[in-house]
């Protein structure tokens, strides 16, 4: 199955899952957005607080996940009224590392839900700490067993992160959800990957898992320099008199400034 001038529905999705691997990108401005929808990306992540028209309209036909933030809200009604407010401007599904009662709540009213299991940056404290999840027998049933839990409550995808390669493809053969790899081998129904660290401008650590195929932080830098460069050549322009010149400036008749004069009593 192709997607071919529509948006896929979660239909689509789920109807893709053990066909073929999708593609997926966390953005954060319209140009990456209209990029990853050019480049033919499945599906892309965008948090709510970038969650606006111009991004859906850049988005496409991706199929677009829009991140609630956990911490910001905090009650279930919290997170209804914020995915309703996601799924009326275009989203596709939201992401929710809540309760599953709020998750729950949330597929309740018919919105799909993406939860988030192995490493969930947001409990690591659970886990011990920014590390892979599911190295033993104990630790992967328990993300096994997280998926079930997810999926008992009526998610329609799980983020699966930073979990063992065979254990991923174990937990994708035997849920319904769709599995969302970030750091989980070959085995999830979508490789995730952020796109900062795509494009080679990944701020602060760079998960193991990331692959780099470009070098924006080199032509950042080299930006930022020419922008260094023309505000002092502006600022030297100033202070040397060189700027504004006549071309620069709006002209008033000889006689219509005398009149001025006159008339202000200057």
């Amino acid at each position: 199955m192709t997607f071919i001038s529509k948006r896929p529905t979660v239909v689509d999705i789920r109807a893709l899952k053990g066909k073929r691997q999708l593609t997926m990108l966390y953005v954060e401005t319209v140009e990456e957005a209209s990029a990853a929808a050019e480049a033919g990306i499945d599906m892309l992540s965008i948090i709510a607080p970038l969650w606006t028209p111009e991004m859906r309209a850049a988005a496409g036909n991706c199929f677009v996940q829009v991140g609630l933030l956990y911490g910001q809200l905090i009650t279930q009604e919290d997170y209804q009224r914020a995915a309703h407010a996601a799924m009326q401007l275009g989203g596709d599904c939201v992401y929710c590392a809540s309760s599953l009662g709020t998750v729950k709540a949330l597929a309740d009213d018919g919105i799909p839900v993406v939860g988030h299991v192995g490493l969930v940056p947001s409990k690591a404290t659970w886990t011990g700490g920014f590390r892979a999840v599911g190295k033993t027998a104990e630790t992967a049933l328990a993300v096994w067993q997280n998926v079930q839990a997810l999926e008992a409550v009526g998610a329609f995808g799980a983020e699966l992160e930073v979990v063992p390669d065979r254990v991923a493809a174990e937990i994708s053969r035997r849920t319904s959800l769709v599995t969302l790899g970030m750091g989980a081998g070959s085995g999830a129904d979508a490789q995730y990957l952020f796109a900062e660290d795509v494009l080679g401008c990944t701020r602060g650590h760079k998960p193991r898992h990331a692959k780099t195929y470009a070098d924006f932080a080199t032509e950042y830098a080299q930006l930022q320099q020419k922008r260094v460069s023309a505000f002092g050549a502006f600022r030297r322009d100033v202070n040397s008199g060189a700027y504004p010149a006549p071309e620069h400036t709006v002209t008033i008749d000889d006689a219509e400034y005398q009149q001025f004069l006159t008339i202000s009593g200057v």
